[in-house]
């Protein structure tokens, strides 16, 4: 009774935290009596728990004892398995290393427990009071739908895909998929740099500096000098500054054509992915296999229209798009844990 009047007296606030590939997205709420009283978002350039992450976090944890740390589990080795029965789960995957959690009584999702001792040894400065997994966040996104007819659901992140196929709200399949990038391999050719860097600088004390004649900076003053047009000094300015322009114009369509190139390929590889669990869902003799015909994709990256179009003629889907926020999806998670 005298927590529930304390309770009523502060207000909740939820800290949700998504790690991306390259970054942290931490976002958080106050809630009170009238509902959310206001809400504060910031992405830190790490995938650590530094000190300017630790300080926005704390300044509002510090406002209430009743505050809410929620981690969205990214790692790689987690995923679903359609039951609940716990002698059956080794029938679907390796449960020896596994922590589980039973969705509905009707099936369960699970990760490795070196990512929960990860997850909370990350965090351990702030602690962690859930850590939800992305099968969670496919479902409650799509409640409205997975009690319905035979359909697949995939949540689309940066770095995973996690892939589930629903009948009358039970699981028959799932698939946790790992994005694999160019830029995961750019430690491959470290060794490769170091000879280069070893061969420049072997190149560089082969310079005799007394080789090295400095121009006399004097006599190009007085060449200068002697100039009698100045004004195609201005213009050679002028041509410069038209030059240089136009040079950052090309670099910006450059830049924008390799980010739209680099999204196409992801969309492809994501397409690919897709392929061989559908292929698997159809071939393994462990999953009741039905003709898949629908799919919903909870994006939170942005795909392209060719994703979309992928699907739908090479596979002759019907695909539906919508658009999610991880860290707010995961932050109406937490109120649901916590009974707001």
């Amino acid at each position: 009774m005298l927590g529930k009047i304390f309770e009523s007296i502060y207000v909740k606030v939820f800290v949700n935290i998504v790690v991306k590939r390259f970054s942290t997205l931490v976002y958080i709420e106050t809630d009170g009596k009238k509902g959310v009283q206001r809400s504060a978002e910031e992405e830190f350039e790490t995938l650590e728990l530094d000190e300017k992450m630790h300080d926005f976090i704390t300044a509002f944890t510090k406002e209430s004892p009743y505050h809410y740390i929620s981690v969205l589990d990214m790692s790689y080795s987690q995923g679903a398995v359609p039951t609940c029965v716990k002698n059956r789960m080794p029938y679907y995957t390796d449960v020896e290393n596994a922590e589980f959690r039973c969705y509905d009584d009707k099936w369960a999702y699970f990760t490795a427990r070196e990512n929960l001792m990860e997850i909370k040894k990350r965090y351990a400065a702030i602690g962690v009071d859930y850590i939800f997994s992305p099968f969670s966040v496919l479902s409650y996104f799509f409640k409205d739908k997975i009690d319905g007819n035979l359909a697949m659901y995939i949540l689309v992140q940066e770095s995973f895909l996690s892939l589930a196929i629903f009948e009358n709200s039970q699981l028959l399949y799932a698939h946790h998929l790992d994005m694999m990038t160019k830029d995961d391999f750019d430690g491959i050719h470290l060794e490769d740099e170091g000879e280069n860097a070893d061969l420049l600088l072997e190149e560089e004390s082969a310079i005799d500096l007394d080789d090295v004649v400095l121009e006399d900076e004097a006599g190009e003053l007085e060449d200068f000098a002697n100039i009698e047009d100045l004004d195609s000094i201005e213009d050679i300015n002028e041509f410069s500054e038209n030059k240089d322009i136009e040079e950052e114009l090309m670099e910006s369509a450059e830049t924008l054509e390799d980010a739209d190139d680099t999204q196409f390929n992801e969309d492809y590889q994501r397409f690919t992915l897709i392929q061989g669990s559908v292929g698997e869902f159809y071939k393994d003799p462990r999953y009741e296999s039905r003709f898949v015909e629908n799919v919903y994709v909870a994006d939170a990256v942005g795909v392209t229209n060719e994703f979309k179009k992928y699907l739908e003629e090479e596979m002759f889907f019907n695909v539906y798009v919508r658009r999610t926020d991880l860290a707010l999806e995961v932050c109406e998670l937490a109120k649901e844990e916590t009974g707001v």
